[in-house]
């Protein structure tokens, strides 16, 4: 199967790619010696790829800018903001006891900064593609943000980056006419934190495609499940497809994304798109244990090019394998500048469990998006369900 990318864009247009890469975001690291997957590693490897592969010199090249706290606290309270501002400047002693108070979470003398400029980092980009200044652009941030609630950090993130990049959107940038955002979370986990945020807000359609597991998967909370729908007039835009087990691969997401995410998309009809891009579903990640191929990451991304004109911020979330989350990340970078690929995915048959948890979320929602009471297409090869699968399932 081949596809190309720019669907959405004027035919001959050259694609203006931002890609924001900053050094200073790796001082957020973890004692030596301690087995902690959330590494500055993974964004060296990521950028040591775009620039062997000649992607990054087709980019628009950015540097970080913190955010600023009237910004952040859109969606953070301010003694969690205070929290993170100081405590880096606290002995390594206090920090680790500020760290043990939450869920998979560390700090060191690096981690105030980094926080700052993560988020500043995707209200930068995404500002400029609203703008118009960029058709597209990549945020490679850490730490990550999809788990950080209102008021904690937990799973490795310290403020939540999309949240606050779409809350600056929508609420101190209307000049932008941006008015509805669709954020997509593609991370192996539950975008927990995201999801809360928006949960009353009709203007952000959350989707969030992860491993659930029975609520057995990180961050073993309910409400990842595909009853939870929104509340108010937000009921019916947050969207949760959530898998039963591991393994899951490119035939599976590509089935969310065309009875679930396509169709609801084209509805919503978005102004901007947030990507809330984990790579931790990818395959060779450990952590996920899922099977998404690079490829089959480039096909996800170009189906969603065709939606907001093609205006799509990827903001860098989980992903633990330095290898596969590089090369996932480049085959999403090639997408965004224009290039063909060729899908030669090892498995393009879903599994039963997908096609019961699609139409289980399509049953749900089918009263607030009418497109989704067609019936499923039938006689479709379906791979068997594994009855249990021995995956991981340990804290992002």
């Amino acid at each position: 199967m081949a596809a190309a990318a720019g669907t959405a864009r004027k035919a001959g247009a050259a694609p203006r790619v931002g890609l924001l890469y900053d050094e200073r975001m790796c001082a957020h690291a973890p004692t030596t010696g301690t087995n902690q997957p959330e590494t500055p590693e993974r964004l060296r490897a990521i950028w040591r790829k775009l620039a062997a592969e000649g992607v990054a010199s087709r980019c628009v090249g950015m540097r970080a800018k913190e955010a600023k706290e009237k910004y952040i606290v859109s969606v953070h309270v301010p003694k969690y903001i205070n929290l993170i501002r100081n405590i880096s400047s606290k002995d390594s002693y206090k920090q680790e006891k500020a760290a043990r108070k939450f869920d998979s979470i560390y700090f060191n003398k690096g981690s105030s900064e980094s926080a700052f400029l993560a988020a500043g980092s995707v209200i930068e980009v995404a500002e400029k593609v609203a703008a118009g200044e960029l058709s597209s652009a990549i945020a490679l941030v850490r730490p990550p943000g999809h788990h950080a609630e209102y008021d904690k950090p937990m799973g490795f993130c310290l403020f939540n980056n999309v949240a606050i990049a779409a809350n600056y959107l929508l609420n101190e940038r209307p000049d932008l006419g941006i008015n509805k955002i669709l954020i997509v979370d593609w991370d192996v986990h539950h975008g927990n934190g995201t999801q809360d945020m928006f949960y009353s807000d009709p203007r952000v359609l959350f989707f969030s495609v992860h491993r659930y597991d029975f609520g057995s998967f990180y961050p073993y909370e309910v409400d990842a499940s595909h009853c939870f729908i929104g509340d108010e007039t937000g009921r019916g835009y947050n969207i949760n497809v959530p898998w039963d087990h591991a393994k899951c691969g490119d035939a599976d997401y590509v089935a969310a994304w065309d009875h679930v995410l396509l169709p609801v998309a084209e509805a919503f009809d978005p102004d901007i798109i947030l990507l809330s891009a984990g790579f931790d579903a990818a395959l060779g990640d450990c952590m996920g244990d899922c099977c998404i191929t690079p490829n089959g990451y480039a096909l996800l991304l170009t189906k969603l090019l065709g939606f907001a004109k093609g205006r799509i911020v990827m903001a860098l979330e989980g992903g633990y394998n330095p290898e596969s989350i590089a090369n996932s990340v480049c085959a999403c970078a090639k997408v965004l500048l224009g290039d063909k690929f060729a899908l030669n995915s090892p498995e393009m048959q879903p599994f039963e469990s997908t096609w019961r948890v699609i139409q289980m979320v399509r049953d749900e929602l089918k009263t607030y998006w009418p497109v989704l009471s067609s019936k499923l297409p039938e006689n479709v090869s379906l791979r068997s369900t594994p009855s249990y699968i021995e995956g991981y399932n340990e804290a992002p």
